[in-house]
């Protein structure tokens, strides 16, 4: 394994993932809602288009030519190279959504060191919205391109009789085998939705929900969102308590009411 330790601050990968967040909104904007967007079908099922493929390809291009070093995951084209850092992509989380016509879609990008994500950018070009933090560095938000920087704080809702959620699909939660649960927990919580995606959890780093779980997940879902959750206040675990983005679900919260969400799904 290539020993890549060095004393390059954050703030300098952070603005890399900033600029290859540039390149995939140009990618992925261009093709949104073009009638002859190519999609397939993967062996999961899940689907893929051309603006997946081409976004991952950009951002892997710019990787080796600016941190040659580095490691990089992607939803797409899988591992390359072995080192303690490694950027995690997916090129557009919400695929579904996006061949669709449906907005709620962006590119994730992160940057984990030594398997803990440290980096975090969220892009969604046709909201308008972008997302991001660094371990230590705090989270942030723009509300439209080229707007001031705002610091995301997550809520101070602390019984779930107040706390909003957001559980994603119904099917994800009958196929873990956690139906019951989820229904029991919808009845303690004062609101319910399904947002899905990305989109959930930059609302709960915002503080507009208080609550976000989901199964069915793979690293490159979670990892990016792991440091802007955390950075604005927020705990991010596995529904199990498992920390990190690998253990197959997610359960992020702000903070207050973890304990309490991790009781009623044990």
């Amino acid at each position: 394994m290539t020993n890549t330790a060095d004393p390059r601050p954050l703030d300098g990968d952070l603005a890399l993932a900033l600029r290859l967040a540039d390149t995939a909104d140009a990618i992925s904007l261009r093709r949104f809602r073009d009638l002859d967007l190519h999609v397939e079908t993967k062996p999961d099922r899940s689907p893929v288009t051309e603006a997946d493929l081409a976004v991952e390809r950009a951002i892997r291009e710019a990787i080796k030519a600016e941190r040659p070093g580095d490691g990089i995951l992607g939803e797409e084209y899988g591992t390359e190279g072995d080192s303690t850092r490694q950027w995690i992509v997916d090129p557009i989380d919400g695929t579904a959504n996006y061949l669709r016509g449906v907005p709620v879609w962006g590119t994730l990008i992160a940057l984990a060191i030594d398997v803990t994500p440290r980096v975090g950018v969220v892009s969604s070009p046709a909201l308008g919205r972008r997302w991001w933090a660094t371990t230590g560095g705090g989270a942030w938000t723009t509300d439209a391109p080229g707007a001031q920087p705002r610091p995301l704080h997550v809520s101070g809702v602390t019984d779930l009789e107040h706390a909003s959620l957001s559980f994603q699909s119904i099917a994800q939660w009958d196929q873990a085998g956690y139906l019951d649960r989820l229904i029991d927990l919808t009845r303690r919580v004062w609101r319910d939705r399904a947002y899905g995606d990305m989109w959930s959890y930059m609302l709960l780093a915002e503080g507009v929900l208080d609550a976000v779980a989901e199964f069915d997940v793979k690293t490159y879902d979670l990892a990016a969102l792991i440091p802007i959750v955390e950075e604005a206040g927020g705990t991010f675990t596995s529904v199990d308590g498992t920390p990190g983005p690998g253990n197959g679900s997610s359960l992020a919260s702000n903070g207050l009411l973890h304990p309490a969400l991790l009781d009623a799904l044990s």
